[in-house]
């Protein structure tokens, strides 16, 4: 990694910064699935494919007395390409135990969710804190979860521009379930319920959650070590040991926690929301001054609407991204970013849906990032664009599930395809195959950085 192969002296700042924005990941699909809100409270797995805010409430179900309940898994992946920076072939090959626990204590409702797994591609035994949190009310207005939690909103299918709580794209790649995508952080969240703003009420009653995560979570980023990521340091794809990515973490004081705001509502049947993040980038975005990569400070501010259109939903999200960017002429920073997404979903016939999107990721002070970046061959576009289109199929009494998911981005040439079958044998057993397919025209684009991460995997669980 001692020599820059594709990129002349002057880019080198540049190329090191493009490095630390790849190896992040998410970030490069911009904000989005990487990009980009799904079900509340770590409950949108591959059985419930709602995504959004789920009515923007928590779905949080009440029983009396203790419960226990978990499953166990057997997951299995293979790349369908050699990579040829990394001697493992699988993806995905461990045994998984996950113990749910829910109990009331009076008025307040704990929950535990957390898995045991023997993972064979990184080879040891983990374990993984998914939930351990109280729930409690302090009013008849006031709503509190203080604890390990799993935390989402936003308007977005697999693209997140507001919800900017931490993510696990390794989990994601790798063909586990959906719904780790999701990580969980250590929070305090409150929620006021029929704030009375000029008179609202009702059913068109204004809300509001606030969020305190005091210990800064970043992504579960692509660091080289299951995934190889293009590095422009080398003008090629590298991986674990030599390119591993351990980057500086804020230091652990009040001022670096997150905060995190919504305010939201109907109108009739419309939904809406006000946005606000004050925290880091959630992936590396910076250089420090020995070239390791580091969190910068990040604001964020957006709105979202959703409601009926036609036959079907429609739903609509905007985001401003205000960074540590030095107005643009610094490449080792990321540039300020606007960001908006359209969405509609509609049932075509009986029980198969269509939903699409079209996102733009805009990068502000465009034109000082190309006088300042040494002209880099890697610099992303102004304006980048991903469109997706899923297709939900359900058969056989909705015991088998056919769903496709793709990615596309006409700005990049790349993409990103994700099929998946699942089929319930019976109330317990349960079977899923799908695949995680990457391409692109250029090997420095974000998915198409992948290619040789493209994989099958098949999963079996046993519910109890």
């Amino acid at each position: 990694m001692s020599t820059i192969k594709s990129v002349r002296p002057g880019q080198r700042w540049y190329a090191l910064a493009l490095g630390v924005l790849l190896a992040g990941g998410a970030g490069v699909i911009p904000g989005s699935v990487l990009a980009g809100g799904l079900v509340q409270a770590d409950n949108w797995a591959e059985e419930d494919e709602s995504w959004g805010d789920d009515s923007w409430g928590d779905d949080q179900t009440e029983s009396a007395g203790a419960a226990l309940q978990g499953f166990y898994e057997l997951g299995v992946g293979g790349r369908l390409h050699n990579d040829p920076v990394l001697d493992e072939n699988l993806t995905l090959a461990e045994a998984r135990a996950r113990l749910e626990y829910g109990r009331y204590f009076d008025d307040t409702h704990f929950t535990l969710k957390g898995d045991i797994f023997a993972d064979g591609v990184e080879h040891g035994l983990q374990g993984d804190l998914r939930e351990a949190m109280f729930a409690f009310s302090v009013s008849d207005n006031i709503d509190m979860r203080v604890g390990q939690q799993v935390l989402t909103w936003g308007t977005g299918d697999l693209l997140f521009l507001n919800d900017l709580f931490a993510k696990d794209w390794v989990s994601f790649f790798s063909g586990r379930e959906d719904s780790y995508l999701k990580a969980p952080s250590a929070s305090i969240k409150a929620s006021y319920y029929g704030l009375n703003l000029g008179g609202s009420g009702g059913d068109n009653g204004v809300n509001l959650d606030l969020v305190w995560t005091p210990k800064f979570t970043h992504d579960r980023f692509i660091d080289g070590e299951r995934f190889s990521y293009f590095s422009p340091m080398v003008g090629t794809n590298v991986a674990a040991p030599s390119g591993y990515f351990v980057p500086e973490e804020p230091d652990q004081k009040f001022e670096n926690g997150e905060f995190a705001a919504r305010l939201f509502g109907r109108q009739g049947s419309t939904e809406w929301a006000l946005y606000g993040y004050q925290g880091f980038w959630k992936r590396p975005v910076s250089m420090t001054p020995d070239m390791r990569g580091n969190f910068d400070r990040l604001t964020a501010l957006g709105a979202s609407v959703r409601g009926n259109l036609a036959a079907g939903i429609a739903h609509a999200e905007v985001a401003w991204y205000e960074g540590k960017d030095s107005n643009g002429d610094d490449p080792l920073r990321a540039n300020d970013q606007f960001r908006a997404l359209m969405g509609y979903e509609q049932e075509l016939v009986s029980d198969l849906t269509m939903g699409v999107q079209y996102y733009l990721e805009w990068t502000q002070d465009y034109d000082e990032l190309r006088r300042t970046d040494g002209h880099s061959p890697y610099r992303p576009d102004e304006y980048r664009q991903v469109m997706t289109l899923r297709l939900s199929y359900r058969l056989m009494q909705n015991n088998l599930t056919l769903n496709w998911f793709s990615f596309w981005s006409p700005t990049d040439e790349d993409y990103y395809l994700r099929p998946s079958v699942r089929y319930r044998l019976d109330d317990a057993w349960s079977v899923t195959v799908g695949g995680n397919i990457f391409g692109g025209e250029e090997q420095h684009t974000f998915f198409g950085q992948f290619e040789d991460a493209s994989n099958l995997y098949a999963r079996l669980r046993y519910s109890y």
